[in-house]
């Protein structure tokens, strides 16, 4: 098992660890903050959310079972050499956890405030259904040899999908609605800061142990900050760009007059606030 060469180093990875995880733990807060200020969830995606609880707790389950599992420690270094180090921090727990969490708050969030005519598309339903059913088959073929390994592989690969699907809703809508009302900007600057620490992370450990497997070896932690941070810029130029002189004129419907959160007809297209 390797050790850390250099002390300063060492801290200094820590310290992008614990900044990665403080942004991107805050950035899911002035969301929740807005929503409960609202008394609204009008403007947010409920696609975004739904693919996004999906997304953390894949992570979870990848940083979880990678930090804490020696079988699976052990079969990580079968594969990379025993001279590499884990590539996943406590950081790394702490954050899917908190994530989760949170996702599930929003969730709530968007059962119980006003969502206008706003639901969940049969289109994100059936993408999470389709990735929880691989995600099971993909156990039972993982078990009979303990390919742990690959199993928490897979749950990687899954988060980087959802990284990337559950984005593309609120990115599509607000180009619909011409503007950001209702999405937290705050958030998405947050997310973006989370991102870089995180690549600096990484970078100081290979710097650190004069090899880059630990980006290979965590291809899902290298793609979760690149696809964030191209889409919180993305979201940054909608919001002081390209919209951001414009506000939204959000109708107010009574408890009475709400929509079902998921629609009986077949159209999957967003629907304008």
């Amino acid at each position: 098992m390797a050790s850390w060469n250099s002390i300063p180093l060492e801290i200094t990875y820590q310290v992008f660890g614990w900044i990665a995880f403080l942004s991107w733990a805050i950035a899911g807060y002035p969301q929740i903050i807005l929503n409960f200020r609202r008394k609204s969830v009008v403007g947010l995606n409920f696609d975004f959310v739904v693919l996004n609880i999906t997304k953390h707790s894949s992570y979870l389950i990848y940083n979880a079972a990678l930090y804490f599992s020696s079988a699976v420690q052990n079969q990580y270094y079968d594969k990379y050499g025993f001279d590499q180090m884990i590539p996943v921090a406590a950081n790394d727990v702490a954050f899917s956890t908190h994530a989760v969490i949170l996702t599930l708050v929003v969730l709530c969030q968007i059962a119980i405030y006003e969502r206008g005519d706003q639901t969940v598309s049969k289109i994100s339903l059936t993408i999470v259904a389709v990735v929880w059913s691989i995600a099971g088959v993909c156990f039972f073929i993982a078990l009979p040899t303990h390919s742990w390994l690959w199993l928490i592989s897979v749950f990687n690969l899954i988060q980087v999908s959802m990284t990337i699907i559950k984005y593309t809703p609120q990115a599509f809508m607000n180009f619909k609605r011409k503007n950001t009302d209702g999405y937290s900007i705050g958030g998405v600057v947050l997310d973006f800061s989370g991102g870089v620490a995180n690549y600096a992370q990484m970078t100081v450990q290979s710097i650190d142990q004069n090899s880059w497997v630990n980006f290979s070896g965590n291809i899902g932690k290298l793609l979760i900050a690149f696809v964030s941070i191209f889409f919180d810029l993305i979201f940054m130029s909608q919001h002081f760009l390209l919209y951001g002189s414009r506000r939204a004129v959000i109708p107010s419907k009574t408890s009475e007059e709400k929509e079902p959160l998921i629609k009986s007809d077949d159209h999957p297209v967003l629907e304008n606030v």
